[in-house]
């Protein structure tokens, strides 16, 4: 699974999600991506899922890029613990996305392979998605 080698602090609060990506909001590598159009967080191992599928499907052939990276720790108490006794420990890793973010990217393979491996990659993930072009990008935001 993807995590980070280290951090500077183990436990983080939870953070906000309001407003809309600024950044990574562009196809800058491949020809057809997917933009998130809910803020969500999107844990490890559905990145995973949803690379795992993409790659199946276009028979390893083209190229996948991840624009997402799980680097905001969540931490959680064990089941049938009482309140109290502290912030639980580290549980899993998760990447926070607004809404617009680039989440994958593809290429090198044609359209409407391309367009099916993203759409079931979309199926493993937690937010509505949308399937664009770079062209789509190109003339305003998603």
């Amino acid at each position: 699974m993807l995590m980070p080698k280290r951090v500077k602090h183990r436990k983080q609060f939870r953070g906000t999600m309001t407003g809309k990506a600024m950044r990574g909001n562009k196809i800058t590598f491949g020809e057809f991506g997917i933009v998130s159009q809910d803020p969500c967080w999107i844990t490890a191992n559905q990145i995973e899922a949803a690379r795992i599928a993409m790659t199946r499907h276009v028979k390893r052939g083209g190229k996948v890029w991840i624009k997402v990276f799980p680097d905001h720790p969540v931490s959680a108490q064990p089941a049938e613990t009482r309140m109290g006794k502290g912030k639980g420990a580290l549980d899993y890793w998760v990447a926070v996305v607004k809404p617009g973010r680039v989440l994958f990217e593809i290429a090198g393979v044609p359209e409407d392979v391309a367009r099916e491996a993203l759409r079931l990659a979309t199926h493993k993930l937690p937010c509505r998605c949308k399937i664009v072009s770079r062209a789509d990008l190109e003339g305003g935001e998603a």
